[in-house]
C-alpha cells in the first residue's frame, strides 16, 4: 500500500464497516481497518472487502500506543477517521466505566500517537476526524434544532463520554495544531447494526414472536439517517471539511420511536405477513404491532433530537437523499434475509 492512506478505527463496527464500503467504492484510497472485535465489531461485516487489494485490516486497541505506533509505521495514513466506541446508552447506564475507559481515555492515546506521528510526517493534507453524536447536545423541546454552536449538554454516561472525547480532540487542535474535524451524526439506521439497537431489535423480536418494548409513552423524536448516506456525508467532511471545524450530520426524517416501531409491523407485515409466521400463530398472535409493551422509560431519556443540515449543506454539497420508509425497507429486508449475521453477532462468538 502507498501512503494515500484512510486510518478507519472502529472500521468493523455497524457504521465503519458501512463507511469502509463507501470509501473503497467512492475514492481511490487505501483504508486500514483496526479494530479490537468487541462484541459490536465482526469481520463477518468487513467481508466485503477481504478480497479488495486495497484493504487490509489490523486487531488492536486504539488505546494500545504499542499497536497504533507499530501500524502508524507500517501504514501511514494521510487521513484517520475514530468510529471506535461504545455507543449503547442502556450498557452506559448499567456500567459507565468502560464507556469512559474506550470513549475517553483510548481516545486520548490515540491522539497522543497520531500527535507524534503527524509530527514526524509534517504532511499538511494529513486530516483526523472524530466521529460522534447529536447525543451530546442533549434533549430538545418541541421546537428548534441541534446547531453547530449549540452548547453541549450530555445526559446519560455515553453521552457524556463522547462529549469528553470531542472536548480532547478540540484541545488538540486549539493547543497542538493537530488538523482535526469532529462530526455529530443522528441516528443511524442500517446494515449490520447490532441486534440489541432499537430497529434490528424489533424486527428480530417480532419475527421470533416476541415483544417489542417501547420505553414511557414512546414519543421521544429522534432524527434518523440511514447508514449509507451518513457515509457519504463522512466521506465529505474527511476529504473536504474545514479543519477545526464541526459538522453535524442529521437525516432530515424526525419520528417518534413510536411511529418507528409501527412503520416496522408494517413492512413486516409486506414482507413476512403475520399470518404465515408460525412463532405468532403458536403464540395466537394476529399482527406484529399486537407484540407492542410500554415498558418503564429509561433514566435520563432525552425526549428529542433533531438536526440544522444547514453548514454541511452549504460548505460540502450534501444532503440525505434516502426517504425514510424507503431505507427502512431496505434494512427490514437485510434482516430477514441475514439471520445468520443476526444470530452470529447475538451469540458473541463474532469475529472471534
Amino acid at each position: 500500500m502507498d501512503s494515500n492512506i484512510i486510518l478507519v478505527c472502529g472500521g468493523a463496527g455497524f457504521i465503519g464497516s458501512n463507511f469502509v464500503r463507501h470509501a473503497l467504492a467512492a475514492s481511490a484510497a487505501n483504508v486500514v481497518v483496526l479494530d479490537k472485535l468487541t462484541y459490536a465489531g465482526s469481520l463477518e461485516n468487513l467481508a466485503h472487502a477481504a478480497s479488495n487489494p486495497r484493504f487490509a485490516f489490523v486487531r488492536g486497541d486504539i488505546g494500545d500506543r504499542a499497536i497504533v505506533d507499530d501500524l502508524l509505521r507500517r501504514h501511514p495514513p494521510r487521513w484517520i477517521i475514530n468510529f471506535a466506541a461504545e455507543t449503547h446508552v442502556d450498557r452506559s447506564i448499567a456500567g459507565p466505566g468502560g464507556f469512559v475507559e474506550t470513549n475517553v481515555i483510548a481516545t486520548l492515546s490515540l491522539l497522543e500517537a497520531v500527535l507524534r506521528y503527524q509530527k514526524h510526517r509534517n504532511d499538511p493534507g494529513f486530516r483526523f476526524l472524530q466521529v460522534s453524536t447529536d447525543e451530546v447536545y442533549g434533549s430538545l423541546g418541541k421546537d428548534g434544532l441541534f446547531r453547530e454552536d449549540t452548547p453541549y449538554a450530555p445526559n446519560s454516561p455515553y453521552a457524556a463520554s463522547k462529549a469528553a472525547a470531542d472536548h480532547l480532540v478540540r484541545a488538540y487542535y486549539r493547543t497542538y495544531d493537530l488538523p482535526v474535524l469532529i462530526a455529530n451524526c443522528s441516528n443511524n439506521y442500517g446494515f449490520h447494526q447490532h441486534p440489541e439497537k432499537l430497529i434490528p431489535r424489533m424486527v428480530l423480536n417480532a419475527i421470533e414472536g416476541r415483544r417489542l418494548p417501547i420505553y414511557g409513552d414512546g414519543l421521544n423524536v429522534r432524527d434518523w439517517l440511514f447508514v449509507e448516506d451518513a457515509c457519504e456525508a463522512l466521506l465529505a467532511v474527511l476529504f473536504r471539511g474545514r479543519v477545526g471545524e464541526r459538522y453535524n450530520i442529521g437525516g432530515e426524517n424526525e419520528r417518534t420511536n413510536l411511529q418507528v416501531v409501527e412503520t416496522v409491523c408494517e413492512i413486516l407485515e409486506a414482507e413476512f405477513a403475520a399470518a404465515s409466521n408460525q412463532a405468532l400463530r403458536a403464540k395466537g398472535v394476529r399482527r406484529y404491532d399486537e407484540l407492542r409493551e410500554f415498558v418503564p422509560d429509561r433514566p435520563g431519556h432525552d425526549r428529542r433530537y433533531a438536526i440544522d443540515n444547514g453548514k454541511i449543506r452549504s460548505e460540502l454539497g450534501w444532503r440525505p437523499h434516502t426517504a425514510f420508509r424507503d431505507g427502512l425497507e431496505r434494512t427490514v429486508r437485510w434482516y430477514l434475509t441475514n439471520r445468520r449475521w443476526c444470530a452470529s453477532i447475538q451469540s458473541g462468538h463474532e469475529g472471534r
